[in-house]
């Protein structure tokens, strides 16, 4: 199962967005290939065949992690799975992903992401600070299901390959309720873990960017719990191939994310995002 819409809502630039959403679909979609064909080889089927989902969100928040300031944008979205498998619940902050093993509602296989850039376009009081460059991450993905359908907990552990830097490592724990056969609703915690890496290249400010800013003190950023947050939405399938989807998710940043003048002086540590998307599945057969 290929994971929907990210949750990164941080819009400064939507071509970057794009060209990075693009990027990471191929790589999950070159993996899923190839362990789709060396299962079929094995189990000598007869038929295949694939279900795609496609669509897009508008959503509204932060311009880059710790401001205070938003942005509105629109967000493309991708899935794709097995005609056999069976869609699977998810949060819409799940980054794209495929599952490569399953046993016993345990789920494993590698996920790409997308993480935004920060400029003086987003906000002119970052002037003299570090330009952070848009990137794509990837890692992999661990989901158990205790409660089948019902209760999720998940991790991702993502890697930036280039622009931005550092590790990151998501965790998320979702309930799914079925109220009818076309509404779900779900709720669940998060909880983000960065290393030094990614801390310094979002959060730090050295003396010769202070001394250029004017607004901010020096600061060393480190590793350690990047945030804890939230996740809701409402999920609602018009029909057999069309489904639409409300959400709200809202991160605390703590510790060094916090106390950097990135976000103290210049941004705030609560960070929403809301947003509203619409998708549309096909089924294609060979």
């Amino acid at each position: 199962m290929v994971g929907s819409i990210g949750w990164i809502g941080y819009m400064a630039s939507l071509g970057c967005w794009r060209s990075g959403r693009s990027a990471g679909s191929f790589f999950i979609v070159v993996l899923m290939s190839a362990h789709h064909a060396a299962a079929e080889n094995d189990s000598q089927k007869t038929s295949t065949g694939w279900v795609i989902t496609i669509g897009g969100s508008t959503e509204y928040g932060p311009s880059y992690p710790g401001a205070d300031r938003g942005s509105l944008g629109f967000i493309p979205s991708f899935d794709i799975r097995r005609m056999d498998e069976p869609a699977d619940y998810s949060a819409p902050d799940d980054n794209i992903d495929y599952t490569l093993l399953e046993f016993s509602g345990v789920e494993f296989g590698p996920v790409a992401g997308f993480r935004p850039g920060r400029s003086t376009s987003d906000d002119r009081r970052l002037s003299g600070l570090q330009k952070v460059d848009w990137a794509i991450d990837a890692g992999a993905f661990l989901q158990y299901w205790p409660v089948e359908d019902k209760v999720r907990l998940r991790v991702e552990t993502r890697q930036a390959l280039w622009g931005g830097e550092g590790l990151l490592a998501d965790f998320a724990a979702d309930w799914f309720l079925p109220v009818t056969d076309k509404l779900v609703l779900s709720a669940g915690g998060r909880a983000s873990v960065a290393n030094g890496a990614y801390m310094n290249t979002n959060f730090s400010v050295t003396p010769a960017e202070s001394a250029a800013n004017g607004r901010v003190d020096a600061f060393d950023a480190d590793g350690g719990l990047k945030s804890l947050g939230v996740a809701v939405a409402a999920t609602y399938n018009i029909s057999q191939v069309w489904s639409a989807q409300v959400y709200y998710k809202y991160d605390r940043l703590l510790n060094d994310a916090a106390d950097s003048p990135i976000t103290s002086v210049l941004g705030s540590p609560d960070q929403s995002i809301i947003g509203v998307s619409l998708t549309r599945s096909f089924e294609i057969s060979f």
